[in-house]
């Protein structure tokens, strides 16, 4: 992984914290701005890790909703395979 990936990995996963805590959606595109004054390769980074982590968070969530179900009717939703 490069060093820009890192850095925006770490950057986007303490925005993402911070959003979830405050609802605060416009703090991606005020990094993503002053990421790309300075490194058009770090805002990229940026951006793609969002993205990824997010989709990550979504997904995890429908996961164990998914597995509460389950785990309550003893088997899967009424037409669902």
């Amino acid at each position: 992984m490069s060093l820009a990936d890192d850095l925006a990995n770490k950057l986007a996963a303490k925005v993402i914290a911070h959003v979830e805590k405050t609802g605060d959606e416009d703090i991606i595109k005020i990094m993503s701005q002053s990421l790309g004054d300075s490194s058009q390769t770090l805002q990229e980074a940026f951006i793609t890790s969002v993205r990824v982590q997010r989709a990550a968070i979504r997904a995890d969530r429908q996961l164990k909703a998914r597995i509460e179900t389950y785990q309550k009717t003893d088997g899967p939703p009424d037409g669902v395979a």
